[in-house]
């Protein structure tokens, strides 16, 4: 890119859906709240912290005063920190990060018109049928996922870490082209208070502006917070530890009660909540936490969960500073992080790409809000790629390790009829 940044910006309607845009590659919602994004080009490189930087002053390149709503850049990020990052730099945005206030941008470098500004509403269909067996193949499969976890348990408990997380894969040939758009609907409609997401998994031109729905990406809905930072104020809701969610109410309640009692899941936990506030600890003049960890509720699962609230210091770090310092979290990598990391890579026989990696955005003033990239699915024409984990510790049992991950591919593969 050269030259000033042009931002023009128009107020939306109040009632606004951002899954309503089609074919934006980037779309991320909360509650109502998020931002939706067409991106026209890219910066990547192996250092995010850096990247962030970059980031930040191209969006200060403006000719005019800053826009009353300010733009941003987006991205889905690898889960191994050493990766190629890409953030992308949108011509075009929606934002909608105050109830109330949706705003349309449209930026450029050399005063080209854009194509005139029109949502799409999706229309309805009923679920399809549930996928057959021989559409499915799992890596690893049950049994070497539970010779992985037994392996795991060893290392931990002969010192050589405290705890890893594991992950597997289902593929799913659909025998039809899938639709992210649908699916993030359903997924959205199962969680409303999850963070939907639909990011690109390669932000080329081509790939971005030809054949739209061709392209691969990654679709779900996470429920875990990464970060969110607003000025000097800093947020973080990190999860660890789970149960399953059952039907009937006794039995229910009698899971959560089970879980808030796990020593198992509670050091789990712990070990989480100690890395966030050792991470963030330096960069904040305040920092609280909750004293013990308390239940959070999503429709398949019951989860530990411990929100941070913190004032930062001057000169206040960035959205992408922050989430540079923090991923990966032994939340969904383990600790210590490069033993964890060299045991993944040791045990797990795929790549996670981007899933369990950083999504959200970042704005011209630093703020942002980044998600794990959890409870999600790689999709390409009529192939999906579901991810699922589980954090294993020194009393962890391969046989409901195993189960964890099963009940998650289970809920997602409902969801994915809709898709």
């Amino acid at each position: 890119m050269s030259g000033s940044l042009t931002v023009r910006e128009r107020r939306l309607g109040s009632a606004f859906d951002l899954l309503a845009l089609h074919p934006w590659p980037f779309v991320f919602e909360r509650a109502g709240l998020g931002v939706a994004a067409v991106a026209a080009s890219t910066l990547s490189g192996p250092d995010l912290a850096s990247l962030g930087r970059s980031a930040l002053m191209l969006l200060r390149e403006h000719e005019q005063p800053q826009p009353e709503a300010p733009p941003f850049v987006v991205a889905g990020l690898p889960f191994r920190p050493d990766d190629m990052c890409e953030i992308l730099f949108p011509h075009r945005w929606v934002r909608r990060t105050v109830p109330g206030e949706t705003w349309l941008l449209d930026c450029d470098h050399s005063g080209t018109p854009f194509a005139p500004f029109q949502p799409e509403p999706v229309a309805g269909r009923p679920p399809l049928d549930a996928f057959a067996e021989m559409q499915l193949t799992e890596r690893p499969p049950s049994e070497g996922y539970r010779q992985a976890v037994a392996s795991a348990v060893s290392r931990i408990r002969g010192g050589d870490l405290r705890k890893v997380v594991l992950a597997r894969t289902t593929g799913v040939q659909a025998g039809r082209l899938l639709d992210g758009r649908r699916l993030a609907h359903r997924l959205r409609a199962v969680d409303p208070l999850a963070y939907t997401f639909i990011v690109p998994i390669s932000a080329g031109d081509a790939e971005m502006h030809d054949a739209p729905d061709r392209r691969p990406t990654l679709v779900g809905a996470s429920p875990e917070l990464l970060l969110s930072r607003r000025g000097s104020e800093v947020l973080s809701n990190p999860l660890a530890g789970s149960a399953p969610r059952s039907g009937d109410p006794e039995e229910d309640r009698a899971n959560a009660d089970a879980l808030v009692g796990s020593s198992k899941d509670r050091e789990e936990h712990a070990i989480v909540v100690e890395a966030v506030a050792e991470t963030l600890g330096p960069s904040c003049d305040e920092l609280k936490w909750d004293l013990e960890p308390v239940l959070r509720e999503t429709p398949n699962v019951w989860h530990l969960s411990t929100q941070f609230r913190g004032r930062l210091k001057d000169p206040v770090p960035t959205a992408l500073d922050l989430v540079a310092e923090l991923h990966p979290t032994p939340a969904v990598a383990g600790a210590p992080r490069e033993a964890a990391l060299d045991l993944i890579g040791e045990l797990e026989p795929f790549d996670r790409g981007r899933y369990a990696g950083p999504v959200g955005w970042m704005d011209a003033n630093g703020d942002g809000e980044w998600a794990i990239a959890l409870r999600c699915a790689r999709l390409q024409d009529e192939e999906a790629t579901l991810y699922a984990g589980a954090g294993i510790v020194a009393d962890s049992v391969p046989a409901k390790e195993l189960e964890e991950t099963e009940r998650k591919f289970r809920a997602f593969l409902d969801a994915l009829r809709w898709g």
